[in-house]
């Protein structure tokens, strides 16, 4: 559960003008950050699926992640280990050619507050271009699959990642070295974390 002062940040984005329509349609902010959090996971926004279910990563993509980060749905939900911070807590709606990206001015207003109630964190997983863009700035290399694989250059605190999407089947197919290196290299640091 939140905090005292997380849940005033939670009722504070609800009365926030900028997400009326989703307030007046009883729809709450989706995001987690238990106190004791190490890791904290920045993805797009909630897919409609997650939304309706009060569940983020509740699909095929969020059974993928789990797999690359080595941990059950149990363990996903329900300990304190993981913060979920997407970069819109709304599911943005559909474009032509798949979800809508989340709203630019959400992040930079909600996210280095919540980040300071999250005193624990040692790592921050940046799911794709859009969380990328924002925690990595100008360190940023010429695309995805290029700032992915310079993940060394980042860590110990940030690691980029490509989005677990069943859509990523042929980059992941494409880039071996994905599973084969880093993937290995997360569940380790997940594994030191939940044995602490």
């Amino acid at each position: 559960m939140f905090s005292e002062n997380v849940q005033k940040i939670f009722y504070e984005i609800m009365a926030d003008k900028e997400n009326k329509e989703f307030t007046d349609a009883g729809i709450e902010p989706l995001f987690s950050a238990p106190q004791n959090a190490k890791v904290m996971i920045v993805g797009q926004a909630p897919g409609i699926k997650a939304q309706e279910a009060r569940k983020y990563w509740f699909d095929k993509s969020g059974d993928r992640l789990r797999e690359w980060l080595g941990v059950d749905a149990d363990t996903f939900y329900n300990s304190d280990i993981f913060a979920i911070i997407p970069m819109d807590f709304y599911y943005p709606g559909k474009g032509k050619s798949g979800d809508l990206p989340p709203r630019k001015d959400f992040a930079p207003k909600w996210h280095p507050r919540l980040l300071k109630e999250l005193p624990n964190i040692e790592l921050i997983i940046l799911i794709g271009q859009y969380a990328q863009k924002y925690y990595l700035g100008d360190k940023e290399k010429k695309n995805l699959t290029e700032t992915v694989k310079a993940y060394k250059e980042y860590l110990p605190k940030l690691l980029p990642l490509v989005h677990p999407s069943p859509r990523n089947l042929i980059w992941l197919k494409k880039n071996p070295w994905f599973e084969e290196e880093v993937v290995p290299m997360l569940q380790e640091r997940i594994r030191s974390y939940l044995n602490k």
